[in-house]
């Protein structure tokens, strides 16, 4: 699975890490992506989203539905 945001397209960044010393390692910085139930066009569907994206509203979250006994 790749790490990108299905709303937004935000994806993995590289860069360095950099040391007092001044030494550059390579280094990648990761998206906070959730699992979320989103209503999709009516249906429920399961999409990797972004943290950004969840505070911003840019999705509905489905609506829980208790199991009947």
């Amino acid at each position: 699975m790749s790490r990108v945001c299905d709303i937004c397209g935000k994806g993995p960044l590289r860069g360095n890490n950099v040391s007092h010393a001044n030494n550059r390692t390579k280094r990648v910085w990761l998206p906070n992506l959730q699992r979320v139930r989103v209503l999709r066009e009516g249906r429920v569907a399961r999409l990797r989203v972004c943290t950004k994206c969840i505070k911003a509203g840019r999705i509905v979250k489905a609506p829980r539905v208790p199991a009947t006994p």
